[in-house]
């Protein structure tokens, strides 16, 4: 089954997180990025698309060739995913000395059919990256450049405290960024609306005129029982 990414777009990273755990193919407090990693422009909707992951370095200047010569083998290079790319930088600079990306970056990979980047290193140009209505996700923002450059492509990198690998499926929204298992993706997608069908039933009930701890009480276990039986069946079907 092809994996909708449009649909996965329409439910929030936390959900998303939710969703997946129902799988039990990963541990709870594996497969998403640590507080390090925040959202520049918390107001965007979630951006979902593979990995085209790179590594940046600011402190020094590239030995040889243009700065931004990497740029074009970049763009290039989103051909080989299989749908809309998402940038994944890792900045080589620990701590961060200058800003991974600006406002000639990210037009670029706009323009190249990217939905948004992530970088462990630090942001600027932010107002202009803002109208260009593209999510990005940093560690923070710092004014200039430095010497930026692009190291590697399509390796794999670490961000957030998590390891990314060419082509991973990325959720991000301003909770946060989490990758999805390729091999339940597409089923992922689809059991979000009854995941938040099931968290419903309690906030339905919580927003009701008349609330008592009975009728809250059996409104979590009917969430939970709804829980139960979906989990069951998404883990079969997986068998």
């Amino acid at each position: 089954m092809p994996i909708d990414l449009k649909l996965l777009a329409q439910y929030d990273t936390p959900t998303i997180c939710n969703t997946i755990e129902l799988f039990e193919v990963r541990p709870r407090n594996e497969g998403y990025m640590d507080a390090r990693i925040r959202a520049c422009f918390p107001e965007m909707p979630p951006a979902v698309g593979y990995a085209a992951t790179a590594t940046m370095r600011c402190a020094l200047p590239r030995r040889e060739g243009d700065v931004y010569g990497s740029l074009d083998e970049q763009v290039a290079r989103f051909a080989e995913l299989p749908g809309a790319a998402i940038v994944v930088f890792q900045d080589l600079d620990d701590p961060p000395v200058a800003a991974t990306f600006g406002e000639i970056m990210c037009t670029t990979y706009k323009s190249f059919g990217a939905v948004g980047l992530i970088t462990s290193g630090a942001a600027r140009d932010l107002d202009q990256v803002r109208r260009l209505g593209f999510p990005a996700f940093s560690n923070g923002a710092i004014c200039s450049h430095g010497y930026s450059h692009i190291v590697d492509l399509h390796r794999t990198v670490r961000v957030g405290g998590l390891t990314i690998h060419p082509g991973d499926l990325m959720h991000a929204d301003c909770n946060g960024v989490t990758t999805i298992p390729l091999e339940i993706a597409s089923e992922v997608a689809q059991v979000a609306a009854e995941f938040c069908a099931a968290e419903s039933l309690v906030l339905e009930y919580l927003k009701g005129e008349r609330v008592d701890v009975k009728g809250f009480t059996e409104a979590r276990k009917a969430m939970m029982s709804a829980l139960a039986v979906l989990g069951k069946r998404v883990r079969q079907r997986q068998g």
